[in-house]
């Protein structure tokens, strides 16, 4: 038995994922109980996971309200970063900004519920790619800024999708794609954005990676539902059944699929 605040789940690319649970200070190794009975209660308070302060409510997957409205982290920039504006003066905090946003980041292509485009800092490879359950990745540009990324991946998603049907993704594996196919094909279809994009960010700012090889990603999971059934732990707070699987950020249950993201910083007690 262990309690404490939970975050995200950390995973390590390997044949399959090897995936842990943050509480507290501690890390519970959740692949050694596939097929297993466990039990995640939620002891009923949560805690800003930036300030510390409880907050009866998790906003932007674990702060409390006034954080959520002052972080940086919290921006609509951090989701589409395409609308990037400290060059106007007004990011919340231009010194986190310049540490986290000038700084490489890469334009992907993944598997996980279909073919997708996406972008991530080059501290998060693979880590990204495996929260959003993708089941294959290929980075197709590095480039300086996450501004840039933002640029790029509006260039690439006019000809395919830059979401995942989280629902799709955990049934079951996603049909295998020749994802330097797509690249090739998408280079092609873009050229002319992707190349506008180049021409306004000068020279050695954006860099086509030809080379990169794709990345497969297998996944912990002993069996796919047929339904997806959402478990919440404002509605039950007592989450109880034999783990089936670990994909992205989700624990595949018998009864049912948690999102363990969405509930970071509530204190929860796990039992197996």
């Amino acid at each position: 038995m262990i309690s404490g605040q939970i975050k995200k789940m950390r995973a390590v690319l390997g044949s399959p994922v090897d995936y842990s649970l943050p509480i507290d200070n501690e890390q519970i190794g959740l692949n050694q109980y596939l097929g297993q009975q466990i039990k995640l209660s939620y002891l009923g308070n949560i805690q800003c996971s930036h300030c510390g302060k409880q907050t009866k409510k998790s906003y932007s997957q674990g702060f409390c309200y006034v954080c959520m409205t002052k972080l940086a982290q919290c921006d609509l920039c951090i989701m589409k970063p395409e609308t990037c504006h400290y060059h106007l003066g007004t990011c919340r905090e231009p010194e986190w900004g310049e540490s986290h946003c000038f700084q490489d980041h890469y334009v992907y292509l993944a598997n996980s519920s279909g073919l997708k485009v996406g972008i991530t800092r080059h501290t998060q490879v693979p880590t990204r790619w495996i929260d959003q359950g993708a089941t294959q990745a290929l980075p197709i540009f590095k480039v300086k800024t996450r501004l840039q990324s933002g640029e790029i991946e509006m260039a690439i998603k006019k000809y395919v999708s830059d979401k995942t049907d989280w629902r799709k993704m955990l049934k079951g594996q996603s049909e295998a794609k020749d994802l330097l196919h797509e690249r090739d094909r998408l280079l092609q279809e873009a050229q002319q954005e992707i190349d506008q994009v180049k021409a306004a960010n000068g020279e050695g700012q954006i860099e086509l990676l030809s080379d990169a090889s794709v990345v497969e990603i297998e996944y912990p999971v002993l069996e796919y539902p047929v339904k997806v059934s959402s478990l919440n732990f404002d509605k039950t707070p007592v989450i109880e059944g034999r783990l089936l699987g670990i994909k992205g950020q989700y624990l595949i249950f018998d009864m049912g699929v948690l999102n363990i993201r969405k509930f970071s910083s509530y204190n929860i007690q796990f039992d197996a």
